[in-house]
């Protein structure tokens, strides 16, 4: 059993041991694409069939009243996150169990393990974009100023995903229906989040006593930043941009708290 390290430590070990998360991330990475004759192609195959057949439904087989033009740009700037958001979901819950011997044995700091979740996914999001820009420019979807908004959505869903798999981590070793009802949730999650239609359309359709309940959901504002970057005049406002925020500081709180705590329970398990 590896020494513990005290919780005023564990973050200036993380950053020291930072050079070792990239070495896990780029492992991550070269593992996954080693047998593959695509290589990080398949990184943007999911989000682009999925987005391609929501655009196929709404465009060519219903009068589509939801969203808005170019609708492929429009999807792609949820779907990528989404496809981030699902993807470190998944990889957090096995995080610890993956490769146990060595969570068991080193004394690095276990949230690095969970860190590596979010990075690995992080990549793939990040090789993906270069779709969402070709898509852009293929149907004249011109970027506005709003763009610089774009590292700021990514910097606030890296802290909640951070804080997400810190909680799902040591709770999906400890209860195994936890995978089985993350995976429901999630795809709740998704019709219930603002990836095929936007806020401003709950808010047209549900007035302001509905949509406040709706925002609450934390990648409402989350998605809807992403989209400012070509949609700005869409921009539901602060509101659910500040219940982003919060949720992303709270569950990162709650993560540490509850990653350190149900550490040593999940290390007898692993």
């Amino acid at each position: 059993m590896a020494v513990q390290l005290r919780p005023a430590s564990r973050l200036a070990t993380l950053w020291r041991q930072r050079r070792v998360l990239q070495l896990l991330v780029s492992r991550d990475l070269k593992v996954k694409y080693a047998d593959s004759a695509l290589g990080y192609l398949w990184s943007i195959v999911e989000p682009l069939l999925m987005a391609g057949i929501y655009w196929f439904v709404f465009t060519k087989l219903m009068t589509r009243s939801l969203g808005e033009d170019p609708y492929i740009v429009f999807l792609l700037c949820a779907m990528l996150p989404w496809q981030w958001a699902n993807g470190v979901v998944r990889a957090s819950m096995r995080a610890l169990n993956k490769d146990s011997k060595l969570v068991r044995s080193t004394n690095l700091p276990r949230e690095i393990w969970v860190l590596r979740a979010v990075l690995s996914r992080f990549a793939d999001f990040a090789l993906a974009l270069p779709v969402l820009a070709l898509f852009a420019a293929l149907n004249g979807a011109t970027p506005s100023w709003h763009v610089v908004f774009f590292p700021v959505a990514v910097l606030i869903q890296g802290v909640l995903l951070t804080g997400l798999g810190l909680i799902l981590a040591p709770l999906a070793v400890l209860y195994g229906d936890v995978e089985r009802l993350m995976r429901l949730l999630m795809r709740l999650l998704f019709f219930l989040s603002p990836v095929v239609y936007g806020v401003h359309d709950v808010q047209d359709r549900l007035g302001d006593g509905l949509s406040g309940l709706y925002v609450i959901n934390p990648f409402a504002g989350l998605l809807d930043l992403y989209r400012t970057a070509f949609f700005a005049e869409e921009w539901a406002g602060w509101a659910p941009l500040g219940v982003s925020v919060g949720s992303a500081v709270v569950l990162l709180a709650l993560g540490l708290v509850v990653f350190r705590r149900l550490e040593g329970p999940a290390l007898k398990e692993i």
